[in-house]
């Protein structure tokens, strides 16, 4: 009886051998997004380090409370006197005026778009409207002042006829009649910032589960009953998150604001009718002089608080939305 060698099966090999080709993959992709995510987390400390180290000196050298001053006055680097409560009155107030407009806005077009146009309207409408953040911002700028501004004059003056009792209508430190008023900038704003939360709830939207929409039809749910029962439940989040990505637009807009708001010789009450400054139009009207450190770094302390505002915007957001955004 002649003994014949019998062959080791390769297969066990060859399964060995594709395991480990595929554990290497999985640590080489780990890895590569580890990388990435600490390559964002990394730039925004390292911005907020340079924030830090040129504006600490001039703050330092400041002559007056620069939370509370509403004075800014950087000419001579050895008296230095600026403060931000004017400038974080303007920014606060302009962005969320915008909000307030751009956000019922914005989830009113999203719902039309989503469940009530037809398909054949829906496409083309929803395209017209992501057009406006192809816009530059120095075409809303001069629209604002030159066409916008004159038509809201008189809204303003009644309102401020009518309802200058409330702090936010009362008479502000510039004329409503040139229409460069907050109340102006939060319009324009709000028109600027509406196509980013429009597209983000439209497509929160569009997400919502077929199940969920069939299941409150079964029940006997008319169609304003489904929208509020299960697509706004389900993009709530997701609304949020656009409403946040706006805000942030809105915070940190320049020219449009530049061109819009009228300079202001006195301090602003925190009035829609207050002219003045948000903290990125005051840097950039005065980039050009920028050759001092010490001026330089009170500019440069004013971006560090419009970068922390942001991210205290949101971590408000994120909580808010519950920790997740759906879709």
């Amino acid at each position: 009886m002649s003994l014949e060698s019998t062959p080791q099966p390769s297969t066990p090999i060859k399964a060995r051998g594709e395991r480990k080709h595929s554990k290497n993959a999985e640590f080489a992709f780990r890895s590569l997004a580890t990388a990435a995510g600490a390559t964002i987390v990394a730039a925004i400390a390292l911005i907020a380090l340079f924030l830090l180290i040129r504006a600490v000196p001039s703050v330092a050298a400041n002559k007056a409370n620069f939370f509370a001053s509403t004075e800014f006055n950087v000419r001579d680097a050895n008296n230095l006197r600026f403060g931000i409560r004017d400038l974080f009155a303007v920014t606060v107030l302009s962005s969320l005026m915008a909000l307030v407009i751009a956000v019922p806005l914005g989830v009113g077009i999203a719902l039309f778009l989503t469940q009530y146009a037809p398909k054949a309207l829906a496409r083309p409408f929803a395209i017209l409207v992501d057009l406006l953040a192809a816009v530059p911002s120095i075409v809303f700028g001069l629209w604002g002042i030159l066409v916008l501004a004159e038509k809201l004059s008189p809204v303003e003056q009644f309102l401020n006829d009518n309802l200058g009792w409330f702090f936010l209508f009362d008479t502000g430190n510039v004329s409503v009649t040139g229409g460069g008023t907050i109340f102006t900038a939060g319009i324009v704003l709000a028109v600027m910032i509406l196509p980013i939360i429009t597209s983000v709830s439209r497509e929160v939207f569009n997400l919502t589960p077929r199940a969920h929409i069939e299941a409150a039809q079964a029940l006997g749910a008319t169609k304003w009953e489904v929208v509020r029962m299960t697509v706004l439940p389900y993009g709530r989040s997701g609304v949020i998150a656009g409403s946040m990505l706006g805000l942030g637009r809105a915070l940190g807009e320049t020219i449009a604001v530049l061109i819009v708001l009228h300079t202001a010789a006195k301090a602003g009450h925190w009035s829609l009718f207050d002219g003045g400054y948000t903290f990125a139009s005051k840097i950039a009207s005065a980039a050009s002089e920028f050759s001092q450190a010490l001026p330089t770094g009170a500019y440069i302390a004013a971006g560090f608080v419009l970068f922390a505002l942001t991210f205290v915007v949101n971590a408000l957001a994120r909580v808010a939305a519950g920790g997740k955004v759906n879709g």
